[in-house]
């Protein structure tokens, strides 16, 4: 098989987002309405919309440069962080998805389980993560930084369209 410059560019901890974008592309559609964007997105204040948008287009960036090979321990405990990270993730769908009127899916918990539960596998993520493409020394810490703002805004919208609609 040729290697050619633009192969080794391809693997990148990006493809690590693709079951998770899978997964809200195809299930955001059958959660409840509050969940739905026109409702989801409506009297968010734009400081909160844009900082989301900006911190995980920043998180889909940071991933793209960050080149997925698993060779040390540290990467292989990262794989088995983020897959159950994901696992956690999609079974916090779960009761919104079937149960949307339970107890657990109209407390403050349960319904913004889809905002708090993905620190597991984009913790997962940065410990896969060795280096960049570029020139930085690679730290966990910076793809954790990034992913943890982008959790803040997310979580803080979800927490307003909760308010909101309770």
């Amino acid at each position: 098989m040729r290697h050619t410059p633009l192969r080794k560019y391809l693997c990148n901890c990006f493809l690590l987002t693709l079951p998770v974008m899978a997964w809200n592309i195809f299930l955001t559609p059958k959660l409840p309405a509050a969940f739905q964007p026109a409702i989801f997105s409506d009297k968010i204040p734009a400081l909160i919309t844009y900082g989301e948008t900006i911190a995980r287009l920043l998180v889909f960036l940071l991933a793209a440069l960050m080149p997925l090979h698993i060779l040390t321990h540290r990467q292989r405990m990262g794989l088995y962080v983020y897959t159950v990270g994901v696992v956690v993730y999609g079974l916090s769908w779960i009761p919104l998805l079937y149960f949307p009127a339970s107890t657990w899916s109209t407390s403050l918990l349960g319904f913004m389980a889809p905002a708090y539960t993905p620190l597991g596998w984009l913790v997962g993520m940065a410990l896969v993560g060795r280096s960049f493409y570029f020139q930085v020394p690679y730290r966990p810490g910076y793809f954790i930084f990034v992913s943890v703002v982008f959790l803040i805004f997310h979580n803080l919208h979800t927490f307003l369209v909760y308010v909101r609609i309770h």
